[in-house]
């Protein structure tokens, strides 16, 4: 089961996690949170004023409906820890993790294609990349408990 766990957050993007962070040191409001992630992604993927003023609206959007379905996911996994727990609710609690899972990757599909109309994909690309660099970077400050902050991915750039 701790495996499955694990698998899931992987699987799924991090932004609905990490909403979530009052028990950690750091103390982002959504709003706070989602300024940050906007700043870090628009710099990165290079977006303009007017795409990022198109773009972040559907982003948010679908950044909203992944965390709908993350909860439900976790409501999911949270009766599996009672001991009582049966190998046939077993089988349900998967299989709506696992519906989660196809439902969230069908709602990226067609995100991808509502983004292609409004920025070209070398720069979804970017998007993504910016993402996930943006959420590790988060999680290496809240590790090393400095606050958070997303810091500049060492390394290659580009």
């Amino acid at each position: 089961m701790k495996k499955l766990i694990v698998l899931f957050i992987v699987m799924c993007s991090f932004t609905p996690l990490l909403w979530a962070m009052d028990g950690c040191n750091q103390h982002l409001s959504p709003d706070e949170f989602r300024a940050k992630q906007k700043a870090y992604i628009t710099e990165k993927a290079e977006l303009t004023k007017e795409e990022a003023a198109k773009f972040f609206p559907v982003y948010f959007e679908l950044q909203d409906r992944k965390k709908q379905l993350n909860d439900e996911a976790w409501n999911l996994l949270r009766k599996g820890k009672d001991e009582k727990t049966t190998e046939a609710q077993y089988n349900e609690i998967l299989e709506g993790v696992y519906d989660a899972r196809i439902a969230t990757n069908r709602l990226e599909k067609t995100y991808f294609e509502k983004f292609k109309k409004i920025i070209p994909s070398r720069k979804i690309y970017l998007v993504q990349r910016a993402e996930m660099r943006f959420n590790r970077e988060l999680l290496k400050g809240m590790h090393n408990k400095k606050g958070g902050e997303p810091q500049k991915p060492q390394g290659k750039k580009k």
